[in-house]
């Protein structure tokens, strides 16, 4: 997210028009040059790795669909990453190694555009999902009552429209988007923040009761501890990473606000950028980590074709 600047006599200066120039790229060339590789790299990483996400998700059955909906959405985000907007962000970066302003200009407008929705999408989705895993603890067997398919589907299409909508806005006024980002993130953290915390909390509660009541705990409830361990375990892990890869990102654009887009800021800037575009890279592999179901999918769905390779 950026926020316009306005000169003392009230012009406002978009993003595209103080990137977009000389005064701020010169000197640089070399570092965009590497890093409009390493993000044409990371878009086949993100690509391959989420669209195999997406086929292991659609396989694998023991997951509650409500559940699988939320990663399903995620997977798709950062497939949408690898797909759109790392190849808007290389064709940015090559364009000011060119001095093509002109593309530079539509590049950068429609890959701050593109990165936004997909951005404010991953955060709203993994903030659902942790909401998703707090209800799951606190409600027992009346989770799959409450939480259904349908009303999945409710959320995961209001956390599509709302970032396209407000980013949308950019071209009638930079400052909604800006603020609008910077609530929205803000509120993500806060819901995600509490609901881990008082997952934590009710876990251990829980814990101690089935202790004091049961000397020898049943198997079926050992092992359905078990699996939301995992779920859980997963969830926080991209939770984690995703804070990990987006805040150096937040707090150049808050020193670019600040004090404007000088070399060194602008260095800083699309290194954290490409930090932000790895996240979606990063995810598939924190999945297959943590799932053993996703990481069999994932081996049965690239095993045959591996074997094909080999016959053909």
């Amino acid at each position: 997210m950026a926020a316009p600047n306005f000169t003392e006599d009230g012009y406002q200066t978009t993003v595209e028009d103080r990137t977009c120039s000389p005064n701020s790229t010169n000197e640089l060339h070399g570092q965009l040059t590497f890093l409009s590789v390493l993000n044409s790299l990371l878009s086949v990483t993100a690509f391959l790795g989420n669209a195999l996400l997406l086929i292991a998700l659609r396989k694998e059955s023991s997951l509650h669909p409500p559940s699988k909906l939320l990663l399903r959405s995620l997977a798709t985000t950062d497939l949408c990453v690898g797909l759109i907007a790392e190849p808007l962000s290389a064709t940015f970066q090559m364009s000011v190694v060119q001095e093509n302003w002109s593309i530079c200009r539509y590049a950068l407008a429609t890959s701050f555009i593109t990165s936004h929705i997909l951005c404010g999408v991953s955060v709203g989705t993994l903030t659902a999902v942790s909401v998703d895993r707090l209800l799951a603890l606190v409600l027992g067997l009346r989770y799959r009552q409450v939480v259904t398919l349908k009303r999945a589907y409710r959320v995961v299409i209001t956390l599509w429209f709302l970032p396209a909508v407000f980013s949308a806005m950019y071209f009638w006024n930079p400052l909604t988007t800006f603020w609008y980002g910077i609530i929205y993130i803000t509120l993500c953290l806060i819901i995600s923040v509490f609901s881990y915390t008082k997952i934590f909390f009710t876990f251990c509660h829980h814990q101690n009761q089935v202790q004091d009541h049961f000397q020898q705990p049943n198997q079926t409830n050992q092992l359905n501890i078990a699996r939301y361990k995992k779920t859980l375990s997963t969830a926080i892990w991209l939770q984690l990473t995703l804070v990990a890869c987006y805040l150096p990102y937040g707090l150049v654009e808050v020193l670019r606000v600040n004090i404007g887009l000088s070399s060194a800021v602008f260095r800083a800037w699309s290194c954290t950028v490409t930090l932000v575009y790895l996240n979606s890279s990063l995810n598939p592999i924190l999945y297959c980590w943590k799932l053993n179901e996703i990481r069999q999918a994932v081996k049965d769905t690239i095993s045959p074709q591996v074997g094909n390779c080999f016959t053909s």
